[in-house]
C-alpha cells in the first residue's frame, strides 16, 4: 500500500509558517523603524556622547554576523539570566540589526534636505524641535521611504535564519514538509511564492505611502 502525502494539509502547514514569518516581519520592522530614527538623530546630535554611542551601535550590528547575533541572544543571554523564547529572540535580533542600517538612511535623508529649509525655519524663529518636526522630517521621510522599503524586504528575507533556533517559520515548515514527504519541489516552490507575495505587499504599501506623503508636500491631492 503506497503512501500518498496530504498535500492539502501540508499547504496549511506552509501558511502556518507564513504567519510566523509575518509576525517576525511586522514586529521586527516596528523595532527597526523606532531604532533607526533614534540612532539616526543621535548621529546628528551635538552631543559627542550620543554620536559616539550611536556610531558604536551601528558599526557593531553592521559589522558582525546576524547568525552570531541570533545565537548569542538565544543561547548566551539565558546564561546571564535573560531567557528569551524563539519568537521574541527573532524579533529583537532582526529589529536591532536592521535598525543599524536604517539609522544611516535617516541620517542621510535629513542631511539631504536643502540647507535653505533650515535657514528659513531659523528665520521664522522656530525652535530646533519645531524645525525638525514641521520642516525637516516631513521632507526627509519621503526620501527615506524607498530605502526603508528595501530594508523591510531584506528583514523579511532574513527571517529564515530563525529556523536555526527551531522557530516554525516558513523556511522551517518547508524543511519539515521536505523531510516528511521526500519532495523538495512542492515545499520550496510554495515558500518562494509566499515570500514573493509578502515582498509585493511591502512594496505596494511603501509606494502608496510615498505617493500620499509626496502629494501632501507638493500641495496636490
Amino acid at each position: 500500500m503506497s503512501y500518498t502525502p496530504d498535500w492539502y494539509g501540508y499547504f496549511f502547514l506552509l501558511l502556518d509558517g507564513a504567519l510566523v514569518t509575518l509576525q517576525l516581519t511586522i514586529y521586527g520592522c516596528g523595532i527597526a523603524l523606532v531604532g533607526a530614527f533614534i540612532l539616526g538623530l543621535c548621529r546628528l546630535s551635538h552631543s559627542p556622547i550620543l554620536r559616539w554611542a550611536a556610531t558604536i551601535y551601528i558599526e557593531f550590528f553592521r559589522g558582525s554576523s546576524i547568525f552570531v547575533q541570533l545565537f548569542w541572544a538565544y543561547f548566551v543571554l539565558p546564561l546571564a539570566g535573560f531567557p528569551l523564547d524563539p519568537l521574541t529572540t527573532g524579533i529583537l535580533v532582526l529589529g536591532l540589526n536592521v535598525s543599524a542600517y536604517g539609522a544611516e538612511v535617516v541620517r542621510g535623508a535629513i542631511l539631504a534636505v536643502p540647507k535653505e529649509q533650515y535657514e528659513t525655519a531659523i528665520a521664522i524663529n522656530l525652535t530646533p524641535y519645531q524645525r525638525m518636526r514641521h520642516i525637516i522630517l516631513p521632507q526627509a521621510i519621503v526620501l527615506m521611504l524607498p530605502t526603508f522599503g528595501n530594508n523591510a524586504i531584506e528583514l523579511m528575507k532574513a527571517t529564515a535564519i530563525v529556523s536555526l533556533i527551531s522557530l516554525s517559520d516558513l523556511t522551517f515548515q518547508a524543511q519539515v514538509i521536505r523531510l516528511q514527504t521526500g519532495n523538495t519541489a512542492f515545499p520550496f516552490i510554495g515558500a518562494l511564492l509566499i515570500y514573493f507575495v509578502i515582498s509585493l505587499m511591502i512594496i505596494i504599501c511603501v509606494r502608496r505611502l510615498e505617493n500620499h506623503l509626496s502629494a501632501g508636500l507638493d500641495g496636490t491631492k
